[in-house]
Parts: C-alpha cells; structure tokens; sequence
C-alpha cells in the first residue's frame, strides 16, 4: 500500500477551514450586497446592511461580555432581529438558544436557568412574558428588547431593559469575530418539548448547521437554475429547530426573508401575492388555515409556491386542494435531534402517472435520506439489526452523520441512551419498504396494543382523514377491561361539515380490520403545540378519563 499520498500533504489554513454557515452570509453579502435579505413592513434590509447588523450584534455582544460558549437567548417572534441572532452570537462563538415563544413562563424560567443565560433578547409584546419568567428563574441574563415598528401598540414599558437597536448602534458593522475554532464548536440549542417531563437541550454544531442549510437548498427545490433567487415566508416558527436552518439556507441562495410575526391567513395570502413567494414551511395545521381561510383572504397566487411539511403525512384530499390552490407540497420528516427535516418523500416522475390513490398512499411515506446525511435505516431495538425491506417488520427509525446533534446539554445519560451503537435512535417506529422508502407506523410510546395485537395509531388516522368531513384526527390508546386498550379518535371537522361516532367508526370498519376501528370518537378542537403538533399526551389523558 503506498503511503505517497499520506506525507507532506497537512491540513492548513489555505485547504481546511471549519465548515460554518456563517460563510453564507459573508457570501451573500459581497456578491449580492444590494440584493434584498429581509422583508418586514416598510423595511427593505439588503445583504450588506443584514451582515453589518449581525456584526454590530457581535460586536455589541463582545462588549458585554459574550464569548465563546456562552449563551444568548432569544425571545423573539419571526422578525428581523431573529435572522441577526442566527448570525451575530455565532460570530463570537457563542451559542444561540431560540425559546419558544407559546411556552409559559415556568417553562421559559427552566431554559434560562438550564442554559445558563448571559442575555435575553425579546420582542416587546413578549416582554411581560419574559418579565414573568425571569421572577422565577434563578438566571439573571442582561435584557435587551426590539420594539418592532409594524406594532407600536405592543410597545408598553420595558424596565429594566435595553432598546435593542441603540444596543446595535454601540457594536461596530466592520466587526469580524473569531467564529467557530472547531466546526464541531455548538452553534445553537434547542429545546425539545418536554412532554413527559422537563425539556431536553439539543446541541447543534456549526459543521451540521451548514450541512443541513446546504440540503435544504437541494431538497426544497433552491438551485435557481433560472438564476431567480428564492422569496421565503416565514411561516414555521424560526424557534423550532432554528427553522429547519432556513435562516442559513436563504443566505445560501441569496434570498429574500419575507417576516410574519402570526400565521394568519389574509397576511400570508397578502404577502405571497405582494413579494411572489416562492416557498414556505409549516406544519399541516398551516395548511388547514389556507385551506379553510374565508374567501375574502384568499388571493390568487402570482406562481407556483414550494410548501414543505412535516409531522402526519398530508391526507390525499388536503393534497389536491393544496395542489389546485397553487401548492406544490413535499412531505419531509425529521427531529429536532438531527436540525428538523433530515428525510425527504424523494418524489419520482414515473409515479404521476398512477392513479390517485396509489400516488397517495406513496406520499404518506417519510421517505429516504436528506443528500447530506450519512445514514438513515429501520433497526431492531434489540439486535441493532436492520429490519427487513418488506414494509412489514416494525423496527426504530435510526440516524447517522453531520447532521446529528452533539447530544444533550448537561444531560449525559440522556446522549448515550439517545446515541448508543453508532445511531441516533428516534424512538419512531416505522417500516422499511423493498425501494428503501422509510414510513412510520408509530412513536414507540403511541402503538396500541388491544388483545394481543398492535394497532398503528397513524395507520388509524389515514383512514379517518379519507372520511370527506374530517380536517384533522388523531388517534390514542383508550384503557379497556376486556382488550387492555382499545383505539379512541379525537376528531375536528371541516367549517360546515358534519359527522357523528357512528359514521366515523363505520367508515373505519370499511377501510380497516374491524379490530383496528375506534370504540370512542370524541369531536372537538385538537390541543396543539406551538409549531401545529398534536399533544398526544394531552389526548391520552382524557381517553382515560373518558374510559372512567
């Protein structure tokens, strides 16, 4: 073996550098330093002026003490002081912890003092919230608050606080900090949402931040072969998963931020109309809001509009409406553990072709691996094996590579359980098909077992979303004397339709082994988390009172 190619060919600054997402900004800002970053308003931000505030930011922060590791927190909805904390903090090395903006405020309390805040930065509508948490919390971070033009009725009084654009105006717009030594350096943390107990801090580094920017340029359709730079609204919450990284994808591109700070559907049908958006994320329940939005908020759509979502595969009917809307929907999957979307439903042009519900029952797949992940499978929990391609064996969906979190902050036992043999272990249940195409059948936790027998509770859900009144369902395991558990529906209608138990539970009798139909359909307002997820463990709670 010739070890040639093993002597005098070192790493140095001139052939290795840390990957970081910080270059795309930096990029963005030479080569396009006029184009247009950022939409909020009157305000037209470009690329020279977003880098020089992140710089300010930077520089603003080292002044008060911020370095390396050191955590800056953010308050904020998905304005532009949003998009310079995805930039300034990192420039320091420091890390940016994004809060998510429904949490209370014991909840917020507890990531300030987990954190180990320095400083807070909030929108003023959100001041009295924080003002809450910080009574409670034994962290005493140095507050800085944006008051946002648009809104100047949110404006009360912020005591104790700083103006966050005269803390800009104190930072230098030539500033270059140190960046990253390492891109193994954190870059963020995020919190998961703590359903069945206090919430998880997952580490994020620079190299993963940067990869996962990069496939998302791929995956959500950004190559601009026509040159034309994406428009991007802001419809997912830029706390969650640091918006799928989005905040460093559009720099990628040179793209237009266009900001919201509600999802609501007159100003997004106003804004996608105004600045010819391009694309967006969300949950299903932003698409429930479109769909069902009063006529009177609709307008025609100037282009074609990329949407990607996640969570619950879209049912058939809501992707033909979207589609006739203007729509192209493309379903990806991931966790906050691996930066938000890491599996793409990789559409292939021979299966337009087939009839509707054969293209269907493909889309309700997760899919196979983003470009830039190393590895996806379907392993037994036990043996750590994969699990045959047969769309049938169970197994836990398993990750690998980059785009994989550090682990959890401060939280050992938790990493090593999470990311023991080499993987990430989801704790999603799912099948592998014969063409490698992942789809889940459950969370581990969620399989109803009645009689013996596992039910999947999303198996359960597709075919009650096939009922044509039904806009969302979910399904849980409800105690039972005789079966152990039995499936109970939580269902919301469509505005103006109807349906009763009996014509859910028939319906699902038609579509699925009687044993697998729901005993109990409950109608109402499905609990959600901020990012439009259903709280299944709110719904647990009461299909066991419900079960007396």
């Amino acid at each position: 073996m010739s070890t040639a190619f093993l002597q005098g060919l070192e790493r140095n600054r001139a052939n290795h550098r840390p990957l970081t997402p910080l270059t795309l900004l930096d990029r963005a800002a030479e080569t396009f330093p006029d184009r247009v970053a950022v939409i909020h308003g009157d305000l037209r931000r470009p690329y020279s002026e977003l880098r020089e505030r992140a710089r300010r930011l930077a520089s603003a922060l080292k002044a008060a003490g911020i370095g390396r590791g050191d955590t800056v927190s953010a308050l904020l909805l998905n304005t532009p002081p949003m998009l310079e904390a995805h930039y300034g903090p990192a420039m320091l090395g420091a890390v940016l912890n994004a809060i998510n903006t429904r949490l209370d405020a014991a909840g917020i309390a507890f990531i300030l003092d987990h954190a180990e805040a320095k400083v807070l930065l909030v929108d003023a509508e959100l001041f009295p919230l924080a003002k809450a948490a910080l009574a409670r919390a034994s962290a005493a971070p140095r507050v800085i608050v944006w008051r946002d033009p648009t809104v100047p009725e949110t404006h009360g009084p912020a005591e104790g606080a700083e103006d966050y654009e005269d803390f800009l105006a104190t930072g230098d717009p030539d500033f270059v900090g140190p960046g990253p030594k390492d891109e193994w350096d954190a870059i963020a943390l995020n919190y998961t949402s703590g359903t069945t107990g206090d919430p998880k801090g997952v580490v994020y580094h620079h190299r993963g931040a940067m990869l996962l920017a990069a496939s998302n340029v791929i995956h959500a359709g950004m190559a601009g072969v026509d040159g034309a730079p994406p428009v991007y609204l802001w419809t997912l919450p830029m706390f969650h998963c640091n918006g799928w990284c989005f905040p460093w994808t559009i720099s990628a591109r040179a793209g237009a931020h266009v900001c919201l700070r509600a999802v609501r559907a007159g100003p997004i049908f106003d804004l996608i109309a105004e600045h010819r958006v391009t694309h967006m994320c969300g949950a299903p329940i932003v698409m429930s809001t479109l769909l069902q939005a009063p006529e009177a908020d609709k307008k025609p759509l100037p282009g074609r509009v990329e949407f990607l979502t996640a969570a619950a595969p879209p049912p058939e009917a809501v992707l033909a409406e979207m589609s006739d809307a203007g729509f192209n929907v493309t379903h990806v999957y991931g966790l906050t553990e691996v930066y938000g979307p890491a599996v793409v439903n990789e559409w292939r042009p021979e299966w337009n072709a087939l009839p509707g519900d054969e293209q269907a029952r493909l889309k309700a797949r997760q899919g196979v691996r983003y470009a830039l992940l190393d590895a996806l499978d379907v392993l037994d929990p036990e043996t750590m094996a994969p699990v045959p391609a047969d769309g049938e064996t169970l197994g836990e969906v398993c990750f690998a590579g980059n785009v994989v979190m550090k682990g959890y902050f401060k939280n050992p036992a938790a990493t090593e359980k999470a990311l023991k043999g080499g993987w990430f272990w989801s704790g999603d249940l799912a099948v592998k098909h014969p063409d490698g195409y992942v789809q889940l059948k459950d969370r581990s936790k969620d399989i109803i077992i009645s009689g013996g027998e596992n039910i999947s509770s999303i198996e359960v859900e597709e075919a009650i979303f096939r009922h044509p009144a039904v806009s969302l369902c979910a399904v849980v395991a409800m105690p039972d004397d005789k079966w152990g558990e039995t499936p109970c529906a939580f269902v919301e209608l469509r505005d103006g339709a109807s349906a009763d138990e009996a014509a859910i539970i028939a319906h699902c009798r038609a579509e699925l082994a009687a044993f697998k139909a729901p005993r109990r359909v409950v109608f109402g307002e499905l609990p959600k988390t901020s990012t439009g997820k259903v709280q299944k463990f709110v719904l647990r709670g009461q299909a066991r009172e419900a079960a007396g």
